[in-house]
């Protein structure tokens, strides 16, 4: 209000605006200021590695990814009924560029989402562990809308670390969202976690009440190496003039 109050009132001089009109204007752009301020901090706590939409994903190289539900997610009903969701298929097929643009969509809408690889967290939380202060992370993680865990089974995790990252998932358990990426199908959980009765109990809380996708197609990165190279190929074989 203070950088706009100036401009403003001369407009409103030069076109006769009553002074209510003129405060209403005033306020809008505060608010809108405001609201603008307020996502951009949103996303910057969420740690998200890149800036993606949906808008840039090629739904149709999987045809069998159901793009309406995909944009379900950008709305905050399923955050609202602590509902979670997993993206399931191999390396290179949009996996965190979905969950990215998702979790994007729901800071827009005024939610608090962390962004997060497995590794990462589990590295976290073993750290917070040894320096006694495991219950302050936790207690932050908690109040994080949606968690966004991505690259669940690119690394096995020891004993002490899928115990720790067990304890996030019972945490959030019909409490607060969990999105998950994982290029394991679920059958091989067990690697991750190192443990039959822990792999079933961790997926007996994420699966029951859970949106699931699969997500296996070639890889995004192979087809655009392809590509280049296609092109470079043609590029060759032009006749020089």
């Amino acid at each position: 209000m203070l950088a706009e109050h100036e401009k403003l009132a001369r407009e409103a001089t030069t076109r006769n605006e009553p002074y209510d009109g003129y405060l209403l204007r005033l306020t809008e752009l505060e608010v809108a200021a405001r609201t603008a301020n307020a996502i951009a901090a949103r996303i910057r706590a969420a740690g998200f590695p890149v800036v993606k939409d949906l808008d840039t994903f090629d739904f149709t190289a999987l045809p069998a990814l159901p793009k309406q539900k995909i944009l379900e997610l950008t709305r905050r009903e399923w955050i609202d009924q602590s509902t979670n969701a997993c993206l399931i298929g191999g390396s290179g097929t949009g996996k965190t560029h979905v969950a990215t643009a998702i979790g994007l969509a729901l800071c827009r809408v005024g939610l608090r989402v962390r962004f997060v690889t497995a590794a990462s967290l589990v590295t976290e939380l073993e750290a917070a562990q040894q320096q006694h202060r495991l219950d302050r992370l936790l207690a932050n993680l908690e109040r994080v809308d949606l968690l966004i865990l991505d690259e669940l089974g690119d690394l096995s995790f020891s004993r002490a670390g899928a115990e720790l990252l067990f304890q996030v998932f019972a945490d959030r358990y019909e409490r607060k969202s969990l999105l998950l990426t994982s290029n394991l199908p679920f059958s091989e959980w067990g690697q991750i976690s190192q443990g039959e009765r822990m792999t079933a109990a961790l997926l007996d809380r994420l699966t029951h009440r859970c949106h699931i996708f699969e997500m296996n197609g070639e890889s995004y990165r192979f087809r655009e190496s392809m590509k280049a190279k296609d092109g470079q190929t043609m590029k060759a074989a032009k006749p020089k003039k």
